[in-house]
Formats: structure tokens, C-alpha cells, sequence
């Protein structure tokens, strides 16, 4: 038996700005447009019913991401609004969430996430393996001094460590490197000095400074 709420009031703010458009898609469920972003607001009487692998603390779920939370939590009711483009939507919850929350759908669902299916396992794998080595963090083109014609000038960071979400933490060690215009064009999200066969120079100094180092 699917659990009934209570209409709530419009909201007067969001934390992404003043709201422009409101819509209660469900009962203390509202879907809101700022002029910048939007997103559900949730009542507390709501809020407090989110399952807790799913629930943020501030019962804002921004547009891009966080919203599927929301439907995966009530998808049973949901699928009770009779919206023609619901399918639509659940499934592309369900596709984001394995994506971008894959801890999170897997608890919630009980169906463990591979890392085919989810763009964060991906790239924090490839940031795991890369701890301790450096990897390119910017890119020149030849239209800075010091990169030669058909080269990458590049920076790299050393990698100390990696978030949930897959981003790198770095030491403050960095160094510069070259790589052929070509090598770069088939780079993977992340790769190392070693990986991208980069030739290493001192610094970003014009090019005729640097003849011994790209000899």
C-alpha cells in the first residue's frame, strides 16, 4: 500500500535563488526553476519519509543529478500520476543514478552497479591506479611559445588521492611536458606522463630556451 502525504505551501526560496516557476508534481513535492537552476523541494513530511541511502540533508535536489533520488524513492507513486512521459523519465533516473550515485542505487535497489554502467566507478578506478604518478591536468596548443608545432604542451599533477565522486586530489608537485598533437587527440580521461610517452621541459619558458630539453 503506498503511503499517503499532505499537500504542502509553495516554497518561498531555493538554495539556487529566487524561485520563478513552482509545480507540485506530488504531494509536498515540488519541482522549481530559478534563473539559474532548479530542482525538487521537499516538505518534512516528505523530507523525513526519503530513504536513508538516498536523502539529502537540506531537502533540495538539484536538476542535474540529485532529482533522481527523489523519483527512485517514490517511484511507486510515481507510476500512480498516469504523466505520459513518466517511462521516459524513470528510465532516465535510473540510467543517471547508476551513473553518477552508484553507491547509493546500489544499496537502495540491491543491484550492485559494474563499472561499465557508471562514468564515476571509471574514472575513480583510473584515478586509483594513478596515485602516486602524474597526470595531465591543462593543455597549450602550438600557439604558446613554447610548444612547438605539432605538439600538446601540458601540465601535470601528481595524484595523492581521490574522492567518491572520482576526482583527484594532488600534491603540490607539478611538472610540464610535450606530447604530439596526434598522441593527444586519442587521450583517455585520465593519463600519465608515462602513459602519454610525454617529453618533460623545465618550465613554460618560450621554446628557444628549451632546444636541450626537446632535443
Amino acid at each position: 500500500m503506498t503511503r499517503t502525504f499532505a499537500s504542502s505551501p509553495r516554497p518561498e526560496h531555493s538554495r539556487w535563488g529566487a524561485i520563478q516557476t513552482a509545480t507540485q508534481r506530488l504531494p509536498g513535492t515540488w519541482h522549481v526553476t530559478t534563473a539559474s537552476h532548479g530542482g525538487f523541494l521537499l516538505s518534512d513530511e516528505r523530507q523525513a519519509a526519503m530513504p536513508g541511502v538516498l536523502r539529502r540533508d537540506d531537502g533540495a535536489y538539484e536538476e542535474d543529478v540529485d532529482w533522481t533520488r527523489v523519483m527512485l524513492a517514490f517511484e511507486r507513486e510515481w507510476r500512480t500520476t498516469r504523466d505520459p512521459l513518466l517511462d521516459l523519465e524513470l528510465r532516465l533516473a535510473h540510467d543517471i543514478a547508476r551513473n553518477w550515485l552508484p553507491e547509493a542505487y546500489g544499496a537502495f535497489t540491491g543491484k550492485a552497479v559494474p563499472a561499465r554502467d557508471s562514468h564515476v566507478l571509471r574514472r575513480r578506478a583510473a584515478y586509483e591506479a594513478a596515485i602516486g604518478d602524474y597526470v595531465s591536468t591543462s593543455a597549450y596548443g602550438d600557439w604558446a611559445d613554447w610548444v612547438p608545432a605539432g605538439k600538446v604542451g601540458l601540465v601535470f599533477r601528481k595524484v595523492a588521492g581521490v574522492d567518491a565522486l572520482g576526482f583527484a586530489d594532488y600534491t603540490t608537485d607539478q611538472m610540464y611536458g610535450l606530447v604530439d598533437k596526434d598522441r593527444y587527440a586519442t587521450r583517455a580521461e585520465v593519463e600519465t606522463f608515462e602513459s602519454l610517452g610525454a617529453v618533460r621541459v623545465e618550465s613554460m619558458a618560450p621554446i628557444t630556451k628549451q632546444v636541450a630539453a626537446l632535443a
